[in-house]
């Protein structure tokens, strides 16, 4: 009887301890089962999310008059009317979010560094900053395009081939610079130099609703061309 009992007993235990550890491995599974259900829609959301912020940059502005033409006109001025054609050509692909770090004639600190932070805290993807040249020498001509990190290269070398067939003036080549807009930036970035308003025939050029739509359809193709290699 005494075994019978014992038997009996250490019966029991064994169920109960067999029916916990079943408890425990469900338990485990239902809370795996509810982590990969609450992770899943972040990372479907994440793969299927294409849009591209491209942050356009007009250079300069307010009491930053940048480059002064031959005739008295501002860089700041020529930048603001190009970066509006050029945002509204890229606003024409659904997969383009772009934004502009001014949309009218206002000061941004470079001290601040006001320019590359707002790409930055938007996560931008792509930054271009849009300027006009300047030398003491006025028959001094040409486009030239500049970068900072390796990984901007590309970006740089691909926009400025159309924008040198866009301008038509010298070809003055891809540089690498430590301008403050492209060093400070945690995405590809590229300052654009059009040309020179300090040659009289360049400048008249470039101040015309015509030249500034062409550079703003070269520009849009170069984005396009690095985007879709």
């Amino acid at each position: 009887m005494r075994n019978i009992v014992k038997y009996s007993f250490w019966l029991f235990v064994i169920i109960v301890i067999f029916l916990s550890f079943k408890e425990l491995i469900n338990n485990k599974e239902d809370l795996g089962a509810k982590g990969s259900e609450e992770s899943s829609p972040q990372m479907v959301e994440k793969q299927n999310d294409e849009t591209i912020k491209v942050v356009v940059d007009p250079g300069h502005g307010g009491v930053d008059p940048g480059a002064i033409g031959a005739s008295g006109s501002y860089e700041k001025d020529f930048t603001l009317d190009l970066s509006k054609k050029l945002v509204a050509l890229l606003e024409n692909d659904p997969n383009l979010e772009v934004l502009m770090t001014r949309e009218g004639d206002q000061f941004l600190s470079s001290e601040a560094r006001e320019r590359p932070n707002f790409a930055n805290d938007l996560d931008a993807d792509l930054f271009l900053s849009i300027h006009a040249n300047t030398y003491s020498d006025p028959s001094v001509s040409g486009t030239e395009t500049f970068y900072y990190d390796q990984n901007s290269k590309p970006l740089a070398d691909t926009i400025h081939k159309h924008l040198v067939n866009a301008t038509g003036y010298n070809d003055r080549g891809v540089k690498q610079e430590n301008f403050f807009v492209l060093k400070d930036t945690n995405m590809p970035a590229v300052l654009l130099e059009i040309g020179y308003l300090t040659n009289p025939q360049d400048e008249q050029k470039m101040m015309t609703d015509v030249f500034q739509q062409s550079v703003a359809e070269a520009i849009t193709d170069g984005i396009n061309e690095y985007l879709d290699g």
